[in-house]
C-alpha cells in the first residue's frame, strides 16, 4: 500500500464520518452488553446498476488507510455529549478497529450477490465502520466499473482522467486512483500524483491561448494563436500537445506544425463533431509531413462515445465528467449488512432486499481456456462443491487481521488485475449494450439457515 491517510475537511475528525444512528445502536447495544457479541458484516451489491455486466472492486485500499485514522479525540467526544451516555462516550474514547476483514483484492469483477468484503469483530467496532466503507466503496467502485468500461470501449488506445473540476475536491483524488486502477493511462491531478502514484498528464487550456490576445495594428486570431504555441514550445518542447481549436481547427493545426515542426508530440481537439475532424486533421497533418503528431479529443466524452470513435484516427482520450460520476451510475449500490453473531447466521428478510446469513467465502469458475462461467458464493465453514473439469480460483483474501493491513493493497498490482479479469470475460460480458451481468452468481446455502 502506497500513500499517506485520506485527507478530511479541516478540523473534522474521521470518526465523525459516520452516521447518527450507528452511534446511537452503539449506546443502545452497550447499554444491555450486545455490543460485545462477536459480528460478521458483509458489503455486496444486490444488482449491477442498470445495463451494467459488471463491477470492479475498488476503495479497498482506501477503506484500510482509513482505519488507521477513524478514532474519536477528545473534542470531537465533547461534540457528542448531547445524546449520549457516559459509557459510550468512553468507548469511543478507547476506540480502534482491532478486527479482522476479508474480500475482493481490489480491481477484482464482482457480480450480483459478491461478498466483497467481510468484516469481523465485535458487534461494537464492526457497526461504526457502515458509512465510512459504503461512501468509500459505492464511489471508488462506480468510478472503476465506469471506466473499466471506457477502457474496454478505447480498443488499447490511453485515456486520460480529467474531471476533478467536475467533482468535490477530495473526491477528486480518489476518482483519479480509481480511474488508473481500471486501466486509465493517468491524470490531470496532481495530488492522485502525490498520494498514490498516479501519473500527471495535461498541458494547457484555452485560457492559454487566449492570454495573447493583443490589440497591435494587423495581429489577428491566427498570429495570437501562433504566439501562444511558441511560448508552450519553448517551455515544454515539441513533444508537447497544443490546444488546435481556440479558433478555427484548420488554422490551428496549420499554425501548431509550423511553429513546432513535424515532430510534434499531438494537438488535442475539444469540441465539435470528433470523428469528422480527426480524419480531417490527421490528413492535414500528414500533409504537413507531422505523421507521427498523435491526436488527442475530449469534450464530454462517455463509454459510448468512445466506443463510436473506435474506427477514427484518434490516439487517446481525455474524459472528465462522466467518469468521475460514473458513468450515469454514480454509486454501485452496495450494502453492508450484518450476517452472523456469535457463529449463527442471521438474514433480511424484507422484499426486494434480502440479505443472506453466514459468513462467506466466494470463488471464480472458469472452463480451461481461462474464460470464466460463473461466481460460486458459499460458506465459509464448508467446503465449496466439486465442479468437475472446471478451475477454481479463490476470490476471498485476508486483508485485515487484528486492525492491522495484512495484503499487498498497490494501485499497480489492483490495476493488473482488472485487466486479467476482463481478459477471462465472456466475449458478451464486455458489451456495451444491455444484458444480464457477464456470469452468474451461484449461491449455496450454509447447511444452518439464518435466523
Amino acid at each position: 500500500m502506497t500513500g499517506s491517510p485520506p485527507a478530511s475537511s479541516p478540523g473534522l475528525p474521521l470518526g465523525l464520518l459516520t452516521d447518527k444512528y450507528e452511534l446511537t445502536m452503539l449506546a443502545a447495544a452497550l447499554q444491555d452488553g450486545t455490543a460485545h457479541r462477536r459480528a460478521t458484516f458483509e458489503v455486496f451489491a444486490r444488482r449491477l446498476p442498470e445495463g451494467r455486466r459488471y463491477g470492479v472492486t475498488a476503495g479497498t485500499a482506501r477503506l484500510v488507510e482509513a482505519l488507521q485514522e477513524f478514532r474519536f479525540d477528545a473534542p470531537t467526544v465533547n461534540s457528542l455529549d448531547d445524546f449520549l451516555n457516559t459509557d459510550t462516550l468512553e468507548y469511543l474514547a478507547g476506540y480502534r478497529f482491532r478486527g479482522d476483514i476479508d474480500g475482493y483484492p481490489e480491481g477484482e469483477l464482482y457480480f450480483p450477490g459478491s461478498p466483497v468484503l467481510s468484516v469481523h469483530g465485535t458487534f461494537a467496532e464492526c457497526v461504526l465502520l457502515e458509512t465510512l466503507t459504503l461512501s468509500i466503496f459505492n464511489h471508488d467502485t462506480a468510478v472503476a466499473s465506469a471506466a473499466a468500461r471506457m477502457v474496454g470501449a478505447a480498443d488499447g488506445r490511453p485515456l486520460i482522467e480529467m474531471g476533478s473540476r467536475r467533482t468535490h475536491e477530495h473526491a477528486a483524488v480518489a476518482a483519479a486512483r480509481a480511474a488508473y486502477l481500471a486501466g486509465f493511462a493517468g491524470s490531470s491531478n496532481l495530488e492522485a500524483k502525490r498520494r498514490y502514484g498516479v501519473p500527471a498528464l495535461g498541458t494547457s487550456a484555452h485560457a492559454f491561448t487566449l492570454l495573447y490576445t493583443t490589440d497591435g495594428e494587423g495581429q489577428s486570431p491566427s498570429d495570437w494563436e501562433k504566439a501562444a504555441f511558441r511560448a508552450q514550445v519553448a517551455a515544454l518542447g515539441v513533444e508537447t500537445t497544443l490546444l488546435v481549436d481556440t479558433y478555427d481547427i484548420t488554422t490551428g493545426v496549420a499554425n501548431a506544425v509550423e511553429v513546432a515542426g513535424p515532430r510534434l508530440g499531438a494537438v488535442r481537439i475539444d469540441s465539435g463533431d470528433l470523428g469528422v475532424l480527426a480524419r480531417q486533421v490527421r490528413e492535414q497533418l500528414d500533409g504537413l509531413g507531422a505523421t507521427e503528431t498523435r491526436i488527442v479529443v475530449s469534450g464530454d466524452l462517455d463509454e459510448f462515445a468512445i466506443a463510436a470513435l473506435r474506427a477514427e484516427p484518434v490516439d487517446s482520450y481525455g474524459v472528465g465528467t462522466s467518469v468521475v460520476t460514473g458513468s450515469g451510475a454514480p454509486t454501485a449500490n452496495m450494502v453492508y449488512k450484518l450476517v452472523e453473531v456469535d457463529d449463527i447466521p442471521v438474514e433480511k428478510r424484507s422484499s426486494h432486499k434480502e440479505s443472506y446469513g453466514g459468513r462467506k467465502c466466494a470463488a471464480r469458475v472458469a472452463k480451461g481456456s481461462g474464460t470464466v462461467v460463473e461466481e460460486v458464493v458459499y460458506p465459509a465453514d464448508e467446503p465449496p462443491p466439486p465442479s468437475p473439469g472446471l478451475v477454481w480460483r479463490q476470490l476471498t483474501a485476508p486483508l485485515v487481521r487484528g486492525g492491522e493491513p495484512v495484503a499487498d493493497l498497490d494501485v499497480h498490482a489492483a490495476r493488473e488485475r482488472v485487466g486479467e479479469g476482463l481478459h477471462s470475460l465472456p466475449w458478451d460480458g464486455l458489451k456495451l449494450s444491455k444484458g444480464d451481468p457477464a456470469i452468474p452468481t451461484r449461491l449455496i446455502a450454509p447447511t444452518r439457515r439464518g435466523r
